[in-house]
């Protein structure tokens, strides 16, 4: 486990561990906030309030070229529209490098990770890492990071999609934490502050749902706690794709906040609200707050824009 005393979670006066609950919402800002954030948004509130638990934010922008202008404005402005009301400062991962980096040291002092010098050319399309680099003690500097995996079963039960298992070396190979041009991946900077954030629960769209094995995978070699999780089905569009910025899902129009809120509520199945100011229905959604009612699938068809 992590020494650093900046690399502690947080604890409350009485130095015990923070109330049982501690879930999250994390937009990533490559572009504007769409109906199927909201959904995550709702559901990862509801659930938090509903257990009596804090719910945070963050912003993950460690993939700093993606950023789309003007996208990172318009998460703070959704979150103030349907007046979710964090209990913590939001963070942003691209202030948090020296974080991650830390960790990748420790993880290379440790003997867990590797240079690799393997380009996406000279990999081709075997999408299984064959460790090519695994044993050439590469200089850490200009080359991705590989952290290393073992030949075992990783297996959760998540509270909507039941048991998920995966052998990360038959399946995936050795995974990069950090990308030769030196941007930090996601499944590190997540694992990381997930851990410094005290969360014990996640709640988030079932498009990530095949990446929880390898933060499951990271969680064990640093000695963090284990997570619940909750993967939501993913609203679709009419051409059955996912609502996404790639497929040009529509921007949340904030003026109509409390007729998304409702439609993202029915897209749950939760019990209806009455339309009144968001931070009214938000009280009522979490005082009928039924996961059971939620569909136990991967996509949810219907008319999202």
């Amino acid at each position: 486990m992590l020494s650093n005393p900046s690399l502690t979670p947080p604890c409350n006066k009485d130095g015990k561990d923070e109330v049982n609950y501690v879930g999250r919402f994390a937009p990533s800002p490559t572009g504007p906030l769409h109906f199927g954030s909201l959904i995550t948004a709702v559901a990862s509130y509801c659930d938090a309030r509903a257990h009596r638990g804090k719910w945070l934010v963050r912003i993950e922008d460690t993939d700093i070229p993606r950023i789309y202008p003007g996208s990172e404005d318009h998460i703070l402005r959704s979150i103030d529209a349907f007046q979710f009301d964090p209990d913590a400062e939001i963070i942003f991962q691209k202030d948090r490098l020296n974080l991650y980096e830390a960790v990748i040291e420790q993880l290379h002092q440790q003997g867990l990770v590797y240079a690799c010098q393997c380009t996406r050319k000279m990999l081709g399309s075997n999408h299984i890492y064959q460790g090519t680099c695994r044993n050439l003690d590469l200089p850490l500097e200009h080359q991705a990071i590989r952290v290393k995996v073992d030949d075992q079963e990783i297996c959760f039960t998540d509270r909507l999609q039941g048991t998920h298992c995966c052998n990360l070396q038959q399946d995936l190979g050795d995974f990069v934490l950090k990308r030769r041009d030196g941007i930090i991946n996601y499944q590190l900077a997540v694992v990381v502050d997930d851990y410094l954030q005290g969360m014990t629960h996640v709640v988030r769209g079932a498009d990530l749902l095949d990446n929880t094995e390898r933060q499951i995978w990271l969680g064990q070699l640093l000695g963090y706690p284990k997570l619940q999780y909750m993967h939501l089905p993913l609203a679709m569009n009419d051409q059955g794709q996912k609502l996404s910025k790639q497929n040009m899902a529509q921007a949340l129009d904030l003026t109509q906040a409390p007729q998304l809120l409702q439609q993202a509520l029915r897209a749950l199945r939760q019990p209806e609200v009455d339309l009144d100011r968001p931070a009214q229905m938000l009280q009522q959604a979490i005082a009928q707050w039924d996961i059971a009612l939620i569909p136990h699938c991967t996509e949810l068809h219907g008319h999202y824009l």
